[in-house]
């Protein structure tokens, strides 16, 4: 499976467009807890029940992808306690993700839900498409990102308002980062070793977590 990348913006006009590929580089890579959040439900392992979006299907296809910029982890997770992956495209880096092929409503809804929000309003994706950036509240995955296009549909993920210069990184549980390694090693083109020695050098984890221990929760398992 290939891994795509995205065509930059460089002052494209870019029309609103139907449907968008929502970029996940968390725990949305994983196609059971994306589906909680498109249909409804509690997802595997999860205390919180999700509303779901309008429109319940399943996304129409879905893509692994590397983007420009850093994956670190911060802030406290309150369903998994331990630092949450947030996406900064200024920093130096490669951040790997999955694509998910989908209407604006769905990712709208997908959104809101990730601000603890009931669904129902679509974004204006505007400023995005213009800009590749905007500021639609302060909530930390309130701030719309478009790196680009893939097959000339509009990339778009959301994140911090913050750069990861602004923020104290913080060790992610070895349940979330078992969660996101499954995640990257669904979407098919990364090997095991390939993704515990990527997930152990972003900030946060790097420092506490080596590539062997990462590739243990992945392999066996097993804690740290």
């Amino acid at each position: 499976m290939p891994v795509h990348t995205a065509t930059p913006l460089d002052g494209a006009v870019v029309p609103t467009p139907e449907k968008v590929w929502y970029a996940s580089y968390g725990s949305n890579m994983h196609m059971d807890r994306l589906a909680a959040y498109l249909a409804g439900g509690t997802p595997p392992g999860a205390a919180r029940t999700y509303p779901g979006c309008r429109d319940h299907r399943a996304p129409e296809r879905s893509i692994a992808v590397e983007l420009e910029g850093r994956l670190y982890f911060a802030t406290e997770s309150p369903v998994w306690t331990g630092g949450r992956a947030f996406y900064d495209p200024a920093a130096p880096g490669r951040t790997r993700g999955r694509a998910h092929l989908v209407t604006v409503g769905q990712m709208s809804d997908i959104a809101a839900q990730e601000m603890y929000r009931r669904p129902g309003t679509d974004l204006d994706l505007t400023a995005a498409l213009r800009d590749g950036r905007a500021a639609l509240g302060p909530g930390r995955y309130e701030t719309l990102i478009c790196p680009g296009t893939i097959e000339g549909i509009p990339l778009l993920t959301f994140t911090a308002p913050w750069s990861l210069q602004d923020v104290e990184v913080r060790d992610p549980s070895a349940a979330y980062l078992r969660y996101l390694a499954g995640g990257l090693l669904e979407s098919g083109p990364w090997e095991e070793h390939d993704i515990a020695d990527y997930l152990a050098a972003c900030p946060g984890a790097a420092g506490t977590w080596t590539a062997a221990q990462v590739r243990d929760l992945l392999t066996a398992g097993s804690g740290r």
